[in-house]
């Protein structure tokens, strides 16, 4: 049988080419190994602007347009004390994967070149930090350039037989290093830029040496460099060699985590489990995991069980023998007040659990221990492992108490802790120079290692946001933490916006390509209802009688999908931003301004392109037909949900435009009864506004938002809206539809619930399906107080599972279905401008009606799921920076101020309560400790639901109760924020 391969004598381009083997696993089981021949070439660039023989021989490679893109490297690199003469950089793999906030930073890191195999490597190690790494490459500033290493004949490295795939990937980057060296210094000589690998693995750096390459580790390249001190702080301790200290067995405090094998064999076994870990918010000692094997969430218990695990986290658990099994801790428990005053410098103890948190821990056990009824205990795990750490850059700031007196005056290097904004994430141990210059800011910085021998994790300083409390620092700080894109949209973004920028117009001849199969929908009489102030209108509507006594109906929604074309620079930061994200005093759009206010939005008086859904229905909201059309059309009037409220109940006003308006009201409420009647719930959650000064945009007050017949009328026409696309849709692409579902909380989500409404109220909660729960809740009232009946439901919307966008080919049909609105099928579509779920379920719908061919990112399932689940995570980011925004403001709207409220306790403690307050929306826990100067003497019934307190003050509160509170503001001490602080008055 004659050989395939080729032969230098048969073929003379045969030394060129080298062959990449790959072997995987085949569905069926079995081993395929596949070859692939590389072609090696002479004509990469090395884009230095010094290469004259580059610059004139070589490929270079164009851009969209078919222009040459210029050289990236620097004609005259930054020298240093090392290399006075001008270097390049070529950082390894490790370095980025440590260290790419250094990378980042603006005062130093120019000139970098960044070589194939490590970008990937860095790819299938990071995907944040390769992208991270891919913007920093677009960057005309930074200068870092991707070198093609594996293509490039002189730069290739085959693997040798016996060598690690780690070992050939070093060698490869000495290899790139050391051609750029020869290559540059053969055209410039003794003037030639040195160029310097960066790296913090020992070995490879002294091979390096070996080899006559310059190479620095990333403290040493740092200290090389003017203001480098401040730098130094950037680099994970675990990565600065001179502070590695040896260990010995017996310095360690926590259990070793399990191989990733035992964790698998032991998963597959069911002999342990794996899901997300929760740290509770009020007990920093307890945590949670659910996983399908137990109808609970597993309970995780103390310092040692919790084993370094943090909010997040994927882990591994170990159920508990059935004696060790504990019921959910009924204290607050604060690692502030636990562990304050630790000092940073002597983390390695022998004393692993403080005296304070084993007294915390102790009464927890007796009061286990005193029951004398079975059943209350839930199953608890240990943690024996982490697959994936959730660790990301946390805003906090120094513990002023852990700083020692020397670190304050002079430039030495200190331990000191920093504590995170989120009370879930633990102290952060840091050692910086900076002490005296970071007291008193909000800062960030990153988790880097958790060793077994320390008590708190261990990371490094990034930058410094501002003094705490200004305004500027809080909001950086809060966009941070819900990691918000809020960077300016870069030029490649803003080049794909329409050239005529804001004189752009819908085109006047009925022949312009842009009104190919549009429908012209000029004539009908459409108005929007928003907001005051809304500017991004993405929906308008229209209705109207027709002759057979039924009525036209239509949903008009911002034809954003126009605009943005599918794989465009726009279209991919969309997609990464995924939703627009509203603040108290300013939003982070999704979508350009050209667009998201001007363009797109369906303004008043002016023609926009449209994407028209349109029913037949009856006088009684039962749907005839649909229709789905692009088309044009022109709003009439842009009311905001008051004036439309107001122009409704004004009987003198009998115009046209105000009659449809009348009519959509009637309609819209049959369609709320039938959905109602179906089984769909009306949940609740605290809702206020933040009245700003007009020119100061400070906060001046807080108004409970009043809901208006005109919101539901928009609310119940956008859910149809959206009802009838997912159809359509899902018909059109059975394995590939963007649709929305809310799963059926577990019934156990609801058994303190029923447990407490049973115990306070005798009253029964029904949790076999919405309609019973929906039944139910509508039982939930007390004639005394109707505020009860929201409290109920504001709880009851605690207990559900959060809603998720999903592609229709990854679940079964019955689990589409959406547990809040009882819909079977149910998608986003009518809010494109703000949510890119919206802007694919519009390209589908426009393919669905052959309005144009669906593009390949549309219809590539495994794209699509990682669409899904990027947006999932922004869709819920933006709804807590949202909320944050509003708590942060709502305590700058009290500060200096004191006012007495009426507010209702939702959950007791054995040593506190907490109370919400409607009238700000807000709720706070109010200690036993905040009842008199000495913490009083208290008996916590947990059977009944009711604290009694005995001293100087005696009070019993119970859950439900209504309570009298004073509200101030007060600065939180543990997180730097701002908030509310609630005195307990008297009770009712």
């Amino acid at each position: 049988m004659a050989s395939l391969k080729r032969s230098v004598e048969s073929d003379p381009l045969a030394a060129n080419i080298s062959n990449k083997i790959y072997v995987r696993s085949t569905k069926s089981g079995k081993v395929q190994k596949i070859v692939r021949e590389v072609y090696l070439r002479r004509d990469i660039p090395c884009s230095s602007k010094l290469c004259q023989e580059c610059q004139h021989q070589m490929l270079i490679p164009k851009d969209a347009l078919g222009k040459p893109i210029p050289f990236v490297l620097s004609d005259s690199p930054a020298g240093t004390k090392v290399f006075p003469q001008g270097h390049y950089l070529v950082p390894d793999t490790n370095a980025f994967l440590t260290a790419m906030d250094l990378f980042e930073q603006e005062s130093a890191f120019y000139d970098v070149i960044v070589l194939q195999i490590v970008l990937e490597e860095l790819r299938n190690r990071s995907l944040p930090l390769y992208n991270r790494l891919i913007s920093l490459t677009k960057s005309e500033d930074k200068r870092f350039y991707v070198f093609f290493n594996e293509f490039r004949l002189e730069t290739h490295v085959p693997r040798l037989e016996g060598e690690t795939v780690n070992d050939r990937n070093d060698r490869a980057v000495r290899r790139a290093v050391a051609w750029y060296g020869e290559h540059l210094a053969r055209i410039k000589g003794k003037d030639a830029p040195s160029i310097v690998m960066l790296s913090n693995d020992r070995d490879n750096l002294k091979k390096a040496k070996q080899e006559g390459i310059h190479a620095c580790s990333l403290a040493d390249y740092v200290r090389q460099l003017k203001d480098g001190e401040k730098l130094l702080d950037m680099i994970p301790e675990t990565q600065d060699r001179d502070q590695i200290k040896e260990k010995r067995p017996g310095d360690n405090l926590y259990p070793e985590y399990f191989s990733m094998s035992k964790m698998m064999t032991g998963v597959k076994s069911n002999l342990l489990h794996q899901g997300i870990f929760n740290v509770s918010p009020y007990n920093y000692l307890e945590g949670s995991i659910r996983v399908p094997a137990f109808p609970k969430a597993l309970l995780i218990l103390g310092r040692e069980n919790i084993n370094r695990a943090v909010d997040g986290d994927l882990v591994v658990v170990e159920v508990l023998p059935k004696d060790q099994w504990k019921e959910p801790s009924t204290q607050v428990i604060e690692e502030d007040a636990i562990t304050k005053n630790e000092n940073p410098d002597a983390e390695e103890s022998d004393d692993f659990v403080s005296e304070r948190e084993r007294k915390a821990l102790q009464e927890e056990v007796k009061r286990t221990h005193r029951k004398t009824t079975e059943g209350h205990a839930q199953p608890t795990a240990k943690v024996v492992g982490v697959i994936k750490r959730n660790w990301r850059q946390y805003v906090g700031h120094i513990d002023q108490s852990s700083v020692s007196q020397s670190a304050q005056q002079g430039r030495k290097q200190d331990n000191v802790f920093v504590i995170p904004m989120d009370k879930k994430i633990p102290k952060i141990r840091l050692r910086t120079r900076q002490v005296s210059e970071l007291l008193g800011k909000r800062i960030l910085v990153t988790i880097d290692a958790w060793d077994r021998s320390s008590r708190h994790p261990s990371g490094h300083f990034v930058r410094s946001l501002g003094e705490l409390e200004t305004k500027a620092a809080e909001t950086e700080a809060l966009l941070l933490e819900y990691d918000v894109q809020y960077r300016p949209f870069p030029k490649t973004v803003l080049d794909c916006l329409p050239k005529e920028g804001h004189d752009w117009r819908v085109p006047q001849s009925l022949e312009d390509p842009g009104w190919k199969d549009r429908q012209d929908l000029r004539d009908l009489l459409i108005c929007s209802i928003d907001p005051i102030g809304c500017q991004d209108i993405d929906d308008a509507l229209h209705s109207r009688p027709l002759p057979n006594g039924n009525f036209e109906v239509g949903v008009h929604i911002a034809d954003v999908s126009h605009f943005v074309k599918p794989g465009n620079a726009m279209d991919a930061e969309a997609s990464i931003r995924g939703t627009t994200v509203y603040l108290v005093d300013k939003r982070i759009d999704m979508l350009p301004m050209l667009l998201g206010t001007d363009l797109c939005s369906l303004k008043p008086y002016v023609e926009r392109y449209a994407f028209s859904v349109i029913w037949e229905m009856t006088s009684d909201a039962d749907i005839v037909g649909s229709r789905f059309t692009k088309s044009v059309i022109k709003s009439r009037e842009a009311f905001s949900y008051e004036q439309a409220q107001l122009r409704v109940d004004d009987s003198s006003q009998q115009d046209e435009l105000t009659t449809s308006i009348r009519t959509l009201l009637v309609l819209s409420k049959k369609l709320k009864q039938k959905r109602l009647d179906a089984g769909a719930l009306s949940l609740s959650s605290p809702e206020v506004k933040v009245q700003m000064e007009s020119e100061t945009s400070d906060p001046i007050d807080v108004k409970t938002k009043v809901h208006l017949d005109t919101m539901s009328l928009v609310e119940e026409f956008m859910l149809l809206a959206n009802t009838s696309v997912a159809r359509r849709i899902y018909e059109a692409f059975p394995q590939t539809a963007i649709l929305r579902r809310h799963g059926a909380p577990p019934k156990t989500n609801f058994d303190e619930l029923a447990n407490q409404l049973k115990v306070k109220r005798g009253l029964d909660l029904s949790v076999e399906s919405s309609r019973a729960l929906a039944d139910s809740l509508d039982r939930c009232v007390d004639e005394k107080e109707p505020f009860f009946n929201t409290l109920v439901r504001i709880m009851a919307t605690r207990c559900m599972m959060s809603a998720e966008y999903f592609c229709s080919g990854t679940q079964a049909y019955p689990e589409f279905r959406h547990y809040g609105l009882a819909s079977e099928i149910y998608t986003h579509f009518t809010s494109p401008i703000r949510r890119y779920a919206d802007l694919m379920a519009h390209r589908q719908l426009a393919a669905a009606i052959e309005y144009e061919a669906i593009h390949p990112s549309t219809r590539s399932r495994g794209k699509l799921e990682a669409v899904c689940k990027n947006i999932n995570v922004r869709h819920r980011n933006a709804q807590l920076a949202g909320r944050a925004s509003i708590a942060y403001y709502v305590g700058q709207a009290l500060r200096g101020k004191a006012t007495e409220e009426d507010g209702f306790v939702m959950k007791i403690f054995s040593n506190g309560f907490v109370v919400l307050v409607p009238r700000f929306g807000i709720e706070s826990l109010i200690r036993l400790r905040d009842l008199a100067e000495t913490e009083p003497q208290a008996e916590f019934d947990a059977e009944n639901y009711v604290l009694r307190v005995s001293g100087s003050r005696e009070v019993r509160v119970e859950l439900f109760q209504k309570v009298r509170v004073r509200v101030t503001d007060q600065k939180d001490e543990t997180t730097g924020k701002r908030g509310v602080r609630m005195e307990l008055v008297k009770t009712y």
